[in-house]
């Protein structure tokens, strides 16, 4: 897995030993997104310029939604939303904050299957008293998250 980081970007890569269209399917279909993300997305899609929203699934975790809208679809290349970074204070109403967008792009790595990447920007856009703890909680979780896609996909 390989990092990189700025102030106002995340930008994570891993290389999975799977079929471009697995992979692809894995992060497109909102339902699998779901699975290996921590979230119920059943009944959702990903289709651009909607939302998708469901409940958090992990334990303790389950009082926050995941909720994107989608950017960009390009099949079996780019997937891209905008969300709300670490939206844990439910008290917050984080719509009136500028979203972050996450990029999923996919490449192949020649006999080695798919090099995933996952970028996010946009964290210098959040109010100062919140945004190094989401940039903090956003740097581990895509780590986190890759591996778990990595997993999914390879079982």
């Amino acid at each position: 897995m390989t990092t990189a980081t700025e102030t106002d970007r995340i930008e994570r890569s891993i290389l999975i030993n799977a079929s471009r269209e697995r992979v692809w399917r894995a992060l497109s279909d909102a339902e699998q997104f779901g699975v290996w993300f921590g979230a119920d997305m059943a009944g959702q899609s990903f289709k651009p310029g909607q939302r998708a929203r469901g409940r958090m699934t992990s334990e303790g975790m389950e009082h926050i939604f995941l909720d994107v809208v989608l950017d960009r679809i390009e099949p079996q290349d780019l997937l891209s939303f905008r969300w709300h970074p670490y939206p844990m204070d439910q008290t917050i109403d984080y719509t009136q904050e500028q979203p972050t967008l996450v990029t999923f792009t996919l490449k192949d790595a020649p006999g080695k299957g798919i090099l995933l990447t996952v970028v996010e920007t946009g964290f210098d856009s959040i109010p100062q008293h919140r945004r190094r703890k989401a940039f903090e909680m956003h740097s581990g979780g895509w780590e986190y998250q890759l591996k778990n896609v990595e997993r999914y996909v390879t079982q």
